[in-house]
């Protein structure tokens, strides 16, 4: 898999339309062992209770029936598990989406797959859940433009309820301007639709792609790219008389302006 990812990203990095067809079979037995590997130990189970280390004591005969309901198109991820965490410095609650663990591999291998793809779309804006870049990065760079551009104001924004409300219908068009695998449109489409359950009780998901699963910081990014980062770069950034640029870490940004926008 890592070597046709290499090749991949070769591709999407010299054509930024291209759309890519065949990805789907990128999701192997070795592929998906892998992807179990690389997945953390000891973290909270699905609604199944299933533990990585109880998936992985059949390990071998569990990723060969997995691999023959991708390719059956018979998959089917289950609802994500609801539970709630405290938020930084309030008295709310976080509402979380814990996957089971088979989902939780294949999410590991569509997640790698379209890392591969739109890392080379992503703006240098954009620091959350990227590969070699973090939190620190965002601060440093924002440092700079505050301590080393004539600023004139900052504004910190956080988009209130994002993962909640991520439109499924939107952030499928968008994922189609570079895969054009229908297979795996399929497959994301489940998992944005699959519902969660909470209390014993199934609720739809109609929107949102739930904190708490692998997949979610990539279509998150996927998402805001296109509704705000290139909004932001070929909209507001013209409309400015000077100057003015944009920190995001996931759903919080911070724009700087250094001059009145017309």
């Amino acid at each position: 898999m890592e070597t046709k990812l290499i090749r991949i990203a070769e591709l999407a990095k010299s054509d930024p339309k291209m759309k890519f067809t065949s990805l789907v079979h990128l999701l192997n037995k070795k592929a998906l062992v892998k992807c179990h590997l690389e997945l953390p130990n000891k973290k909270a189970a699905g609604i199944n209770g299933t533990t990585k280390e109880q998936y992985g004591e059949s390990l071998e005969e569990n990723i060969e029936d997995l691999v023959s309901r991708l390719k059956s198109k018979s998959y089917r991820p289950v609802p994500v598990r609801r539970m709630y965490i405290p938020k930084l410095n309030s008295n709310k609650k976080r509402p979380l989406g814990i996957p089971e663990h088979e989902d939780k591999i294949v999410q590991k291998g569509i997640t790698k797959i379209l890392n591969t793809i739109y890392e080379n779309d992503f703006l240098d804006c954009s620091f959350g859940f990227r590969p070699n870049r973090n939190c620190h990065d965002a601060l440093k760079i924002l440092n700079h433009y505050i301590e080393k551009r004539a600023v004139n104001y900052v504004v910190d924004v956080d988009i209130k309820g994002f993962f909640d409300n991520v439109d499924h219908t939107w952030m499928m068009e968008f994922l189609k301007l570079r895969i054009a695998d229908p297979n795996l449109l399929r497959i994301i489409g489940r998992f944005l639709k699959g519902g969660y359950m909470e209390e014993g009780k199934k609720y739809k998901t109609d929107n949102g792609t739930p904190q708490g699963g692998v997949i979610s910081p990539i279509l998150a990014n996927v998402y805001l790219h296109y509704v705000l980062d290139l909004w932001f770069e070929k909209r507001v950034r013209k409309q400015c008389k000077g100057q003015a640029y944009i920190v995001r870490y996931a759903d919080d940004c911070v724009p700087r302006k250094l001059a009145r926008c017309a």
